[in-house]
């Protein structure tokens, strides 16, 4: 049986075998679903050893675990670096969910469950399309490094270690990860620019403990609404950052990029629809898909403080919190941009109140060329295993990887998406479309094998 039809004969086994994956709800960010984590880490180490991959290892980190695999048969081959992730994101709100996030179930083409597009679904599909590789012809066609870490949405805390202790076992010629977004269904996609992340938590501190606000509101500062006044003053009208040097060191793009993103085969109507809001916001003097990708931003991600619980409860809190990130772009500086954001959070912070602020995680902006050859092999790979045209795209969101393993290696990194940008990934129904899901693991496939051709 060739490639393509040992894949498509095995789409049930595959489909009920990721529900397995999904079913574990492997939450990095909660301490009480580490037992999940580990067993998540467990799953995909079995489950690489069934793809072909020997010395296949459970790292212990200080949070969660990372595992890995190779297979190093096929000398004079080139060696691709695989990377994951199995950890997701907290599934709440529950109650906004129209099944539950961890009993993954499929409605009109869609597979519906925490993970199915960011990153279970994902990594899934390598696993898959190397397994079929090696049942259809015997033998694994090229050299496979596979990473997957446990905690990529806590911002990959202890996987710099990793990376740092493996460094010559992890060398390859090429990295590869599926954590990106098709630009829109029907439109096959690389990735070849992330914005960098920084991540920053505020705590501001007013009177020494809640106060009665008829007692003594009107002479006690509010850090609620010193926190709100500072936090609406990091914008100007036009919806740029107001943070004095923010924009300082911003790569401008070249008239060919901006032709080019221009052309894609993007629609502002599906874009709309997607958001779901009044009206859209954003930076005056770019298109819609120049702000999406390629201008940095500082968003305000959760406000908190004081009595938030059913009825009333008049009173005046003692502190008031914030998470701000901002995403970064090519020339800027992760450490510098974290030390511009805190210099203005001070500026603006009045006396009556105290301030603490953390960067709780900074990472990097990754571009690239794709004129390596590698880049038209993916090409000619995804528009085969999906009998559409394929284009080069960028991406509004981080990968922490890929700039680390960039800048240790100079290897070309061939980001293949196969979600959506209205799956919903991070929110309630987060979802893949089965026919990007199918059809990633054909692509995949194909792409290894034409890859022991370069």
């Amino acid at each position: 049986m060739d490639l393509i039809s040992y894949i498509d004969s095995k789409q049930e086994d595959h489909l009920n075998e990721l529900k397995e994956l999904l079913r574990i709800p492997s939450v990095s960010a909660k301490s009480e679903h580490r037992a999940d984590i580990e067993r998540a880490a467990r799953w995909v180490a079995e489950r690489l050893r069934t793809a072909g991959l020997d010395n296949v290892e459970i790292t212990p980190t200080k949070l969660h675990p990372v595992v890995y695999g190779e297979s190093l048969r096929a000398p004079g081959k080139p060696t691709v670096l695989f990377y994951g992730h199995y950890d997701v994101q907290p599934a709440e709100p529950l109650d906004l969910w129209t099944s539950p996030p961890f009993e993954p179930t499929v409605r009109e083409g869609n597979l519906f469950g925490r993970g199915t597009a960011d990153d279970k679904g994902q990594i899934h599909i390598h696993l898959k399309a190397l397994e079929a590789l090696r049942n259809s012809s015997g033998k694994l066609p090229i050299n496979v490094k596979a990473l997957v870490e446990g905690e990529e949405e806590v911002g990959s805390i202890n996987l710099w270690e990793f990376l740092r202790q493996n460094r010559e076992r992890l060398k390859a010629d090429a990295l590869v990860v599926s954590d990106t977004a098709m630009l829109r269904k029907g439109v096959p996609s690389i990735t070849y620019g992330l914005r960098g992340l920084n991540y920053y938590q505020l705590e501001v501190t007013g009177p020494a403990q809640d106060l009665h606000s008829g007692v003594f509101g009107g002479a006690v500062p509010n850090p609620i609404t010193v926190l709100s006044e500072m936090i609406a003053k990091l914008h100007d009208r036009n919806y740029r950052v107001a943070i004095p040097g923010f924009y300082e060191e911003v790569a401008a793009l070249s008239r060919q990029e901006r032709k080019a993103l221009g052309s894609l085969p993007w629609r502002e109507k599906e874009f709309r629809r997607t958001v779901g809001a009044p009206a859209l916001a954003g930076e005056k003097g770019f298109t819609i898909i120049e702000q999406l990708w390629t201008r940095p931003t500082l968003e305000l991600n959760g406000i908190w403080g004081g009595y938030t619980g059913e009825g009333a409860k008049t009173v005046i809190p003692s502190k008031a919190y914030a998470k701000l990130s901002t995403r970064l772009v090519p020339n800027q500086d992760p450490a510098k941009i974290a030390k511009l954001v805190e210099r203005q959070i001070r500026r603006l912070l009045p006396k009556t109140v105290a301030c603490k602020f953390e960067a709780l995680s900074t990472g990097k902006p990754w571009v690239a060329p794709y004129d390596h050859p590698i880049f038209q092999i993916a090409l000619q790979a995804l528009e085969r295993g999906f009998s559409k045209k394929a284009v080069f795209i960028r991406e509004g969101g981080s990968i922490p990887l890929v700039t680390q393993i960039y800048d240790m290696f100079k290897i070309p990194c061939v980001l293949l998406g196969f979600g959506l940008p209205d799956e919903n990934a991070h929110a309630p129904d987060e979802h893949i479309a089965l026919e990007n899901y199918f059809g990633g693991i054909k692509s995949v496939a194909l792409f290894y094998e034409q890859l022991a051709t370069l």
